[in-house]
């Protein structure tokens, strides 16, 4: 059996840059050993599935390790492919997930918007060993989500973290946010994301984590749409709009390759 596979650079308008993920649709379900198996093979944070359902499809995101509940740039790289490279599913697509409920992505010109639950964090004990496995100072404000989240003073922490990544292993967190307020024109807030549970020591632009981080800074900052940056290596740029008790997250998305596989 053949499948095609699409490599997408997520929430970024060049190549090499944002996060990359793979993209595989499918005409109905592989047993899911099969779908691990090649998101191991794939070694990338995510490989995002997708079979058609009705008048959308159903979508499912595979880490190198375990099926993940919820992952936004493997969600824009799947519209990206479909509407951008297939050219189905016209401006508006409509994706059912197994544990995120219903997700919708809107297209407009090169841009997609995809609409997330927001998921607010609550004021949470700080975690010591994680401070050590990040090299941060003490300081920091901790919010608990499905995240972790640290809170620090300025931009040039977050950017300058170099993680251990066996000390951060041990913390036991799922996913680990720290960020601050923008050190760049135009951007508000600035994060990291990392998640060894995952096996993923720093995710490259992580859109579910702005589902914690958005509602967090529209209250900071007494505003509901805000610009950040994801300040890993690679980098990635996201429009966030808080609308109650969704996300609205935007950004672009380049294709970096398209192939199959022999399964």
């Amino acid at each position: 059996m053949r499948l095609p596979i699409y490599q997408v650079d997520a929430f970024t308008d060049r190549l090499f840059t944002g996060n990359p993920a793979a993209v595989v649709p499918l005409r109905e379900w592989l047993p899911d050993d099969v779908l691990l198996a090649i998101a191991v093979e794939n070694n990338l944070s995510e490989t995002a599935y997708v079979v058609p359902q009705g008048d959308g499809w159903e979508l499912r995101w595979f880490a190198p390790n375990e099926e993940v509940d919820l992952c936004g740039h493997a969600t824009l790289a799947t519209a990206y492919v479909l509407a951008g490279v297939l050219g189905v599913g016209g401006d508006r697509l409509r994706f059912s997930t197994r544990k995120a409920g219903t997700l919708t992505v809107t297209r407009e010109g090169d841009r997609y918007t995809l609409d997330l639950p927001a998921r607010p964090g609550e004021e949470a004990p700080v975690d010591a060993k994680l401070l050590a496995a990040l090299d941060l100072p003490e300081g920091v404000e901790a919010r608990l989500s499905r995240d972790y989240m640290l809170v620090v003073p300025d931009a040039a922490a977050v950017r300058s973290i170099v993680p251990n990544e066996g000390r951060l292993a041990e913390t036991g967190w799922y996913g680990i946010i720290v960020t601050a307020p923008g050190d760049e024109e135009g951007v508000d807030f600035v994060s990291r994301f990392f998640s060894p549970s995952m096996g993923i020591t720093e995710d490259p632009v992580t859109g579910s984590s702005h589902c914690t981080l958005a509602p967090y800074w529209a209250r900071r900052l007494g505003r509901t749409e805000l610009h950040a940056r994801q300040v890993s290596p690679r980098g990635g740029t996201l429009d966030c709009r808080l609308a109650g008790d969704r996300v609205l997250v935007s950004g672009q998305a380049v294709l970096y390759l398209e192939g199959s596989i022999q399964v």
